[in-house]
């Protein structure tokens, strides 16, 4: 399955579940996505593996949502994003 694919489908049971029933707000949308991350991260700190596959899965679910609705091709900005990485100086010159 493509990256495509994946999002449509995520954004499509977001829709059905009444995840964009009012009008959208792109900051909750936001939040809701850093709020997943938050989730793996209390996993990682419980040593809760299984859980911490589930929230990155969030991540990424919630994520695609967003990309759909907001029509964001997110593989072409992927590969974009590579190729402006390669370039970048070893940890783009900072210190961490």
């Amino acid at each position: 399955m493509e990256i495509k694919e994946l999002v449509e489908i995520s954004h499509r049971i977001s829709k059905e579940h009444g995840f964009w029933d009012s009008n959208p707000n792109i900051g909750e949308k936001l939040m809701l996505i850093v709020t997943e991350l938050a989730e793996a991260c209390e996993a990682d700190r419980k040593g809760d593996y299984e859980n911490f596959g589930e929230e990155i899965a969030d991540v990424f679910i919630r994520l695609g949502d967003l990309c759909c609705f907001l029509d964001i091709d997110i593989e072409k900005e992927i590969l974009k994003k590579i190729e402006i990485n390669k370039k970048r100086q070893y940890k783009h010159g900072k210190k961490y």
